[in-house]
C-alpha cells in the first residue's frame, strides 16, 4: 500500500464544456453537520481559482451535508479510490451513514475528478488536494470551489506515517533505536515549526517537486504532525497515542480482508503490543540511552524525497543524527520498493511506513514494531465540487 506521488507535469486545465448539471441530493435523515463544517484546518482553501472550469459532473451546494454528498455519490457509483489501503476509511465512512457503493479506480493525477467522471474523490490533504485547489503550474486551480470531507472529524480515520524497525533489531540495538528516535523527534519538531525552511531542505536534498508544491506539502504535513486525530494539539512530537492506534487497528480488523486465512486470523487476534513498543520512544525523549551499538544507519522512505518526510531530512541537515552519534543514509522509495520488506529483510534499519501497512505486514508474518508516529492525524480526505 505504497503511497504514490503524482508528478506535477499536467498542463493547465481550460474550460471545455458548459455546466453538466447540478448535483444535489437528499437522503433520509440528513446529517446535522455540513460538509464544510467537517473540513479541518489541514485542508484550508488556498484562495480563489485563477482558472476557469466547466464544473463537469455533479456539484453540491455549499451547505450540503456529509450525508447528502455521500448518498448522491454512492447512488451514482462515482466514488474514487486508489486501492492502496485508503479504501478502508472510505468503507468505514459509507458504513457510518448506512451506505454501500462500488469504488472507481482513481488516478493519482486527479483527472477523473476534473472531468466529472468521479463525483467524490480520494485525496491526501498535503498532496492531491493541493493539485486540485492551487493555481501554480501543473495544478488545476479550483480554489474555493472544491469541498472537503475531513475523515478525522468523521471519526473513522487511520493514523498514517510511522517509523518502524524489526523487534529483533530494537532488542539487539536499543541505544541505536533510542538515539535515532531522539534525533528524529527533533527533526520533526523543527520541520513542523519551520515548514518553509524544511521544504527548502527537502528540495536541496534532491526532490523533483516544484518549489510551490513542496512548500504547500510542508505546510500541510506540519498540521498533521502538530494535531491529533481528536484535534488536540500535539505536546510531544512523534508520540504514539494508543487511542488513535487502537482506532486504526479496530478499523483494520473490521474492513481488511487478507487472502491467507492464517494472516486473517493473526489480524483479528492482534493487539497494540503486537504493533508498537512505546518504551523506546519514552526513553529517547527523556534522554535515557547510551552510545549507539550501531552507528551506520539506513532508513527507507515510502516514496521519493518530498516534504511528506521532511523531519528526517531536517534531522540530517541540522546535524541531529550526527549529534546522536549516528551516520544516517536516507533511501528514497518508488517503483516496486516495499519499505516493510526492506526493513524486515535487514536491507535497512528503519522504514517510514503507514500504520495500516505495518498491521497487515505483521499479520502476514513480519515482526515489525512502530517506535514513533511523525504524523499524528490523517491526511486522507474526500473531495467534491461546490456549485458556483
Amino acid at each position: 500500500m505504497k503511497r504514490k506521488y503524482f508528478s506535477l507535469i499536467l498542463s493547465a486545465v481550460t474550460a471545455a464544456a458548459l455546466l453538466a448539471g447540478c448535483g444535489s441530493s437528499s437522503s433520509g435523515a440528513a446529517s446535522s453537520e455540513t460538509a464544510a463544517d467537517s473540513t479541518s484546518s489541514g485542508t484550508e482553501s488556498s484562495g480563489s481559482s485563477e482558472q476557469a472550469h466547466a464544473m463537469e459532473g455533479t456539484t453540491f451546494p455549499k451547505d450540503a451535508t456529509v450525508e447528502d454528498i455521500l448518498t448522491q455519490a454512492a447512488k451514482e457509483n462515482k466514488i474514487g479510490d486508489w486501492g492502496n489501503g485508503e479504501q478502508y476509511e472510505i468503507q468505514a465512512l459509507l458504513n457510518k451513514y448506512n451506505l454501500k457503493a462500488d469504488f472507481l479506480n482513481q488516478g493519482f493525477d486527479m483527472s477523473g475528478f476534473d472531468d466529472g467522471s468521479i463525483t467524490l474523490a480520494s485525496a491526501m490533504s498535503y498532496n492531491e488536494l493541493g493539485l486540485i485547489k492551487n493555481s501554480y503550474d501543473g495544478a488545476y486551480g479550483y480554489g474555493d470551489s472544491v469541498g472537503v470531507i475531513d475523515l478525522n472529524k468523521e471519526g473513522i480515520s487511520m493514523v498514517e506515517d510511522n517509523l518502524v524497525c524489526t523487534r529483533s533489531f530494537a532488542e539487539e540495538n536499543p541505544n541505536t533505536v533510542k538515539a535515532f528516535i531522539s534525533a528524529t523527534v527533533k527533526g520533526w519538531q523543527y520541520a513542523a515549526e519551520n515548514p518553509d525552511e524544511a521544504a527548502q531542505i527537502v528540495e536541496d536534498a534532491g526532490s523533483t517537486l516544484s518549489k510551490e508544491h513542496q512548500k504547500y506539502m510542508a505546510e500541510e504535513i506540519a498540521k498533521l504532525a502538530s494535531n491529533h486525530i481528536s484535534g488536540d494539539k500535539v505536546t510531544n512530537y512523534c508520540e504514539m497515542k494508543d487511542e488513535d492506534l487502537q482506532q486504526t487497528l479496530d478499523l483494520a480488523k473490521q474492513y481488511v480482508t487478507l487472502d491467507d486465512s492464517s494472516a486473517q486470523s493473526n489480524l483479528q487476534d492482534m493487539t497494540l503490543d503486537n504493533l508498537r513498543d512505546s518504551s523506546y520512544y519514552e526513553d529517547a525523549v527523556a534522554g535515557k540511552f547510551d552510545a549507539p551499538e550501531k552507528t551506520d544507519i539506513k532508513i527507507q522512505l515510502k516514496w521519493l524525497a518530498q516534504s511528506q518526510f521532511m523531519g528526517y531530512y531536517v534531522a540530517l541537515n541540522k546535524g541531529y543524527y550526527k549529534d546522536a552519534g549516528l551516520n544516517v543514509t536516507i533511501n528514497q522509495g518508488g517503483g516496486d520498493i516495499s519499505e516493510t520488506t526492506a526493513v524486515n529483510s535487514g536491507q535497512v534499519d528503519f522504514a517510514s511506513s503507514w500504520t495500516i501497512q505495518t498491521i497487515t505486514a505483521n499479520a502476514s508474518g513480519m515482526d515489525l514494531i512502530e517506535v514513533a508516529q511523525p504524523t499524528e492525524s490523517a491526511g486522507m480526505c474526500m473531495i467534491y465540487k461546490i456549485a458556483e
